[in-house]
């Protein structure tokens, strides 16, 4: 009963197969490889997006910290929501990639920020003086740090507002596919049609053992970004390791069946712990579930060997409701979480 990340689980086996299959002979190396072509080709279709420039990363911190650095100065002001994982998660690697880029965190409920916040932020930005450095690019995360999502209407506005102040729009989608599943749109929807200018397509959490997407839907906005990817260790020599993982999920919609199951092992268990007296913190809008569980129901669930994390480390106090975070993944399995349900209800 492992509901503290989908990191946690296992490769999917068609992912070890597509690994295994790639292993036989001989190939060119540092991504002059059909497997990499395959996979960048895949991407593109997936995306809606012909002309899209992909490349691949091994982790979602690489991916995310390259893309800022190619996308804003040393000098820049990143505006980011106060929860995103590059500015809490990620060890400042977006500003040592970008050799000091500052990164604005601006608050909002439920781990979205509103286009309001966002336009008086750049508006403040762009009035401050030399001192304030200069208004870079705005990252947006799909599906959020708290598991709600962004439709696309709501990344249309920010975008729209985005590229009024002449900058782009970066969208970490570690969880993309958890997005894309819960809201029932296509992919392209969510990104290319509403003026995302950058993607980091997430494969890890979805079922890889270590493989993103880096998209840049204008090619121009690419220029140099395999000479900063290879300077960054992120350039494999047996690139189609790599990019086997990747070609696995975008094959025949395995990307998308598997955030699907996640995403519906989650709302069983947000519907479940409402029943057992619990209520949750934010809708369950992808694969993540924060809640306020009883602490009796706690105790019986840690007491069984349940794990999953209390939420920003809060420990309990007294009988106290105990606010906590649980994660499904591709690998949640339906026992788990009527198990889990079962110890809650007592």
């Amino acid at each position: 009963m492992n509901f503290a990340s989908d990191n946690v689980h296992g490769i999917h086996p068609k992912v070890l197969k597509a690994l295994s299959d790639c292993n036989e002979g001989a190939m060119g190396s540092y991504g002059a490889d059909p497997v990499t072509a395959r996979a960048e080709a895949a991407y593109r279709e997936i995306l809606g997006a012909p002309d899209a420039v992909v490349r691949f990363a091994a982790t979602g911190t690489g991916a995310n910290a390259l893309v800022c650095a190619q996308l804003s100065p040393s000098f820049g002001r990143i505006y980011c929501h106060d929860s995103a994982h590059i500015h809490r998660d990620e060890c400042a690697a977006p500003e040592f990639y970008s050799h000091g880029a500052k990164l604005v965190p601006l608050p909002g409920a439920d781990g979205k920020f509103t286009p309001e916040t966002l336009a008086e932020a750049i508006r403040f930005g762009k009035a401050g003086s030399l001192n304030d450095g200069r208004n870079a690019m705005v990252s947006i995360t799909n599906a959020t740090e708290w598991g709600t999502v962004y439709d696309p209407a709501e990344v249309a506005a920010l975008a729209r507002i985005t590229h009024e102040a002449g900058l782009p729009l970066h969208m970490d989608g570690a969880r993309f596919a958890n997005a894309v599943a819960g809201l029932g749109v296509d992919a392209a929807d969510l990104t290319i049609r509403a003026g995302v200018d950058a993607l980091c397509f997430g494969g890890t959490k979805n079922g890889a053992m270590a493989a993103e997407a880096v998209v840049f839907f204008d090619p121009a906005r690419a220029e140099g970004f395999d000479y900063r990817r290879k300077q960054a260790g992120q350039v494999w020599s047996k690139q189609r390791y790599l990019a086997a993982q990747m070609l696995a999920l975008a094959t025949d919609g395995l990307w998308l069946d598997l955030a699907r199951h996640a995403n519906a092992m989650s709302a069983r268990l947000a519907q479940g712990i409402v029943q057992a007296g619990g209520d949750l913190v934010v809708p369950v809008q992808a694969n993540e579930v924060f809640a306020r569980l009883p602490s009796e129901a706690h105790a019986r669930a840690r007491g069984h060997g349940a794990a999953y994390h209390i939420w920003q480390d809060q420990p309990p106090v007294g009988d106290e409701p105990v606010t906590v975070r649980l994660v499904t993944s591709w690998a949640t399995h339906e026992d788990d979480v009527g198990r889990l349900l079962e110890l809650m209800r007592g």
